[in-house]
């Protein structure tokens, strides 16, 4: 079934609307005072929720826009001739928006607990991405590299020999490739490994009068966004040059 531009790009809405209320939901449960999973969460809570974020709206929406929810893949996958150019802004744009929905959900729901947060680093912290080192050049190179193996194995999933017929496994396979990437290479920045995921909430940050948020960290915020976007591209001119 084909489905018209409209309704791809409100897949891409909802679907990325959805990633950040589960993954920067599991953070904002994690990372803020007097939540519930304060002391009972950790990295792994977070990797589950990115896992499910991305994993439950390709069972929703992935039949409909592909469930890309990430500029780098949209990009990737267009540079890589999986994708048509023209419908890539729309794409882009309608990601973007679910984040800031997203983001400003979790707001809403946590509004309390920023209120008793002290730690502008853990306010931040469910909104952006940053790297632990400080340093723009050990952040780019880690998101560089592990967008690089989202988009890579992504394409992988829905287009190997295993699984290539059945894409409810791809879909599983695809959300613990996002649970297992932010296990192993979430400790140098978070990670982002989508532009759409950190700058979208990041803006969110700057603009809300959140409460004991301190800096947006803008001077960091172009790695999140160039280099998931070099490493989508590399991993999907990657795979499709390999086979």
């Amino acid at each position: 079934m084909s489905f018209d531009l409209g309704t791809k790009l409100a897949a891409e809405f909802f679907g990325t609307m959805i990633l950040i209320i589960f993954g920067n939901g599991a953070v904002a449960n994690m990372a803020l005072e007097k939540t519930t999973g304060r002391h009972d969460g950790g990295w792994l809570f977070v990797a589950l929720g990115y896992g499910f974020g991305v994993m439950i709206p390709a069972f929703m929406f992935g039949s409909i826009s592909g469930n890309h929810l990430n500029p780098a893949v949209t990009l990737g996958f267009a540079c890589a001739g999986l994708f048509p150019w023209n419908q890539v802004f729309g794409y882009i744009v309608a990601q973007f928006a679910g984040a800031i929905v997203g983001q400003l959900i979790i707001v809403i729901c946590y509004w309390p607990f920023y209120k008793k947060t002290q730690n502008e680093s853990a306010v931040l912290m469910t909104f952006a991405t940053g790297d632990g080192a400080d340093s723009s050049v050990n952040g780019f190179i880690n998101e560089t590299i592990g967008t690089l193996l989202l988009v890579f194995g992504a394409i992988g999933a829905y287009h190997g020999m295993f699984i290539k017929d059945n894409i409810d496994l791809a879909n599983i396979a695809v959300g613990l490739l996002i649970m297992t990437l932010v296990i192993s290479m979430g400790g140098a920045t978070g990670p982002a490994l989508n532009p759409a995921r950190d700058l979208g909430p990041r803006l969110v940050h700057a603009i809300l009068p959140i409460p004991n948020k301190g800096s947006s960290n803008w001077h960091y915020s172009w790695v999140p966004i160039v280099a998931p976007i070099i490493g989508g591209i590399a991993g999907a001119i990657l795979f499709v040059q390999q086979k």
